[in-house]
């Protein structure tokens, strides 16, 4: 039953309260999907065009580069903001909080189609921290469930397609006319009703029910108070949780944000089509192996897991890498190889690796504060790692600096994620240990 009374039952929404799991399970994973699946279409359709010839500001830096680190830091700061609203917001007003996000990014793009170039960059940056707080809200509703892991791979797969399928569509409205400023905007306006639509979805779903809480832990809002406590609870953890999700995240954006340029200075001609056939296996893998993790039911089991798939995807980048040098695979083969490891990596991130980790230690709270906190510090290494790019190594093209970034992230994540899986591992022994012995 919906343990928060304040929270408007509709018809779908009772229904859902004593529906089948396949049923709910299946519903909630549409609903999540299509909701964060067409937030991409406000944030990554600037992707598709290269903007060339154009220089920042007259300076070496160049024009597409100060575009996509002007959104992050905009998204970077939503991530801090997200740490204390999307840990705060109550369920009467996360739908609100969604729709009022996007038509901000909306307007945002609008901005960016018609203000000169070096403004351009002005509106990026707004359109960022909105769309930030996108990924905090929907996760709210699908936390602290017994199925989490499969309510999560669902969503997780939305982000890894929707990135390609969107910048496919953008490729696709410059080849008809649009012009390159426009094309963002117009990308965004077509899927503004299918978003809407899709919160209205997602805001039918009940909250989690006794036995939901009794297979993992209660999920509150946290405050300052208790968002301090858990991190002076899994402090070391989570500092090298943080220093490797600083390199991840600056790894996988760098990747999705310029797969043109990779793809040309391999060689490959301009299609549409190879942002798709990039990533759309990548989704369905990962979709896979997410949904296998919710076949550990223990959760101390269920974590060390979560570890194994992310150690598995740093040696697959390595793999991968090693495999292109030799000139065993093709140019797109590697890069879905190279995708699919960061991937397995980077997506637990998003709920999975944390919710384990609160679910374990039996940690009061809500995962979000977590996956914000990451992100926050994630989107900042990525800012970082796109200004070393063009000013700290601009002899190498971006195939090239990608090939180093993949040696370095594989060799960098294995050892944090060795000795973090460690240190949780170990606090969720004793809090199993001091259950047993207070016979909670």
């Amino acid at each position: 039953m919906s343990t928060d009374s304040r929270v408007p039952r509709s018809l779908i929404g009772k229904y859902l309260d004593s529906a089948p799991t396949s049923v709910f399970v299946l519903y909630a994973i549409f609903a999540s999907f299509s909701t964060y699946f067409c937030m991409y279409a406000f944030r990554k359709p600037f992707g598709a065009a290269k903007y060339e010839g154009l220089q920042f500001m007259d300076t070496e830096l160049q024009i597409k580069t100060a575009f996509v680190i002007s959104q992050i830091i905009g998204y970077c700061l939503s991530k801090y903001l997200g740490c204390k609203i999307c840990s705060e917001v109550k369920r009467a007003n996360q739908a609100k909080a969604l729709v009022a996000m996007i038509l901000i990014a909306l307007v945002a793009l609008f901005g960016f189609a018609v203000a000169p170039p070096n403004l351009k960059v002005v509106f990026m940056f707004f359109n960022g921290i909105p769309l930030g707080m996108v990924w905090g809200l929907v996760s709210r509703y699908l936390e602290g469930r017994k199925t989490a892991e499969l309510l999560f791979a669902g969503l997780s797969c939305s982000y890894i397609v929707a990135s390609s399928i969107v910048k496919t569509i953008g490729a696709w409205l410059m080849q008809a006319g649009v012009p390159e400023f426009w094309m963002p905007v117009t990308v965004g306006g077509i899927f503004l009703i299918p978003f809407c639509l899709s919160v209205l979805l997602l805001n039918q779903l009940p909250e989690p029910s006794a036995e939901d809480i009794a297979s993992r832990s209660r999920r509150t809002t946290m405050d300052g108070h208790d968002r301090m406590a858990f991190l002076r609870q899994f402090l070391p953890g989570m500092i090298m949780l943080l220093i490797l999700y600083f390199f991840l995240t600056a790894y996988r954006d760098f990747r999705d944000n310029y797969m043109p340029e990779v793809f040309t200075a391999m060689g490959y001609a301009d299609e549409p089509t190879l942002f798709s056939q990039a990533d759309l296996p990548i989704g369905f893998g990962i979709l896979v192996v997410m949904a296998a993790l919710n076949l550990v039911k223990d959760n101390r089991k269920g974590l060390a897991a979560v570890y194994v798939v992310m150690v598995g995807g740093m040696a697959l980048m390595a793999g991968a890498t090693l495999l292109y040098d030799l000139g065993q695979i093709s140019g797109l083969w590697w890069m879905i190889l190279i995708g699919f490891g960061a991937y397995l990596a980077y997506v637990p991130f998003g709920a999975v690796l944390f919710e384990r980790i609160m679910a374990s230690t039996k940690a009061i709270g809500t995962a979000v504060f977590a996956i914000y906190l990451s992100d926050a510090i994630g989107y900042t290494g990525s800012v970082g790692i796109q200004v070393y790019k063009d000013f700290g190594a601009a002899e190498l093209n971006y195939f090239q600096f990608l090939r180093i970034f993949t040696y370095s992230m594989a060799a960098i994540g294995t050892v944090l994620f060795f000795l973090s899986g460690i240190y949780f591992l170990q606090k969720a022994k004793s809090s199993q240990k001091a259950a047993i012995e207070t016979g909670a």
